[in-house]
């Protein structure tokens, strides 16, 4: 089937499940949390051992309480994104309750020098892109999935006026240089691990981790205003607080292990305000420091 008509008929079943009042949905996304620590599926694996690693002072009460409000917040998330996908913008962002920073995106776009917008997966970065498209222009980097049918749903979905999606390959950099250059806004979600040879090793959360260099390097040759953003939970049933914030300049230091250790210490520090709101199930750590002779966290040992 063409991929197009089947993304079509996807995001129809999507927009009917997204429909129910989100009280059904809320619980329908506790119920998927309660089968992945139940039957331990990868989620809930991947948080776990990144718990130990990121965490190593918790004692394990505390570490299988976060790791509990981990996968519930996880599933949320994705509920959250669905409904988000499959509603009109401008009632999403009625659900931005507090908005702090709007006026130093809206005045680093109107410099003309170009803005690149850093979104750890915190909250709803979801919510977080409609946001950003609401003030203007703006290209988003993205990984493409494997399934044809995959990417067309997110070209669907993404696809609202103002937004152009960049896929995370050879030509972004030029695009991307050239959308900066002709001062205009870029978005690109920084916590994902590169390819070997394509990025540097920094500390994230005190343990070495493989961390893009594109932000650093765009910043670099273009001059481009740097900011943080998140749209973080609040304690309410779908309500968010907006957050922008100057990003240190230190990521744009030509030495580039300077450049990625700020990155990550301004990434830890947002995933610090509410650690169960960070995206842990990913995972972060699989690339080791070459020569380290560290085996890769997420692979079970070998039997003896």
């Amino acid at each position: 089937m063409n991929p197009d008509l089947s993304a079509g008929l996807l995001f129809r079943a999507t927009a009917v499940l997204t429909s129910l009042p989100w009280s059904w949905l809320r619980a329908l996304a506790d119920l998927l949390a309660w089968v992945w620590g139940r039957l331990d599926a990868r989620e809930s694996q991947v948080a776990r051992r990144n718990l130990e690693l990121a965490y190593p002072e918790l004692l394990p009460s505390q570490r299988l309480d976060l790791h509990r409000r981990i996968l519930r917040t996880t599933a949320r998330q994705a509920l959250e994104t669905l409904r988000f996908w499959t509603h009109p913008p401008a009632g999403n962002l009625e659900r931005l309750r507090e908005r702090h920073g709007e006026p130093l995106y809206d005045a680093a776009l109107a410099s003309g020098k170009g803005v690149i917008v850093i979104a750890p997966h915190f909250g709803n970065w979801e919510l977080l892109n409609q946001w950003l498209a609401s003030r203007g222009p703006i290209a988003i980097v993205y990984a493409p999935p494997e399934s044809p049918v995959g990417d067309a749903f997110l070209q669907r979905v993404r696809g609202a006026d103002n937004v152009r999606q960049v896929r995370a390959e050879g030509p972004a950099v030029r695009q991307l240089w050239k959308v900066l250059k002709d001062g205009g806004a870029v978005g690109i979600l920084p916590d994902q691990q590169p390819k070997l040879g394509d990025g540097e090793f920094a500390p994230f959360f005190g343990v070495q981790a493989l961390t893009m260099t594109l932000v650093s390097r765009l910043a670099q040759r273009t001059g481009a205003t740097l900011l943080f953003a998140w749209c973080e939970r609040s304690s309410a049933d779908l309500e968010f607080a907006l957050h922008v914030e100057p990003a240190p300049e230190a990521i744009a230091d030509p030495d580039l292990a300077v450049a990625v250790a700020a990155l990550n210490l301004g990434l830890e520090r947002i995933a610090r305000r509410d650690p169960a709101q960070y995206q842990w199930t990913y995972k972060r750590y699989g690339a080791r420091p070459p020569g380290s002779g560290e085996p890769n966290p997420y692979k079970e040992p070998p039997p003896a």
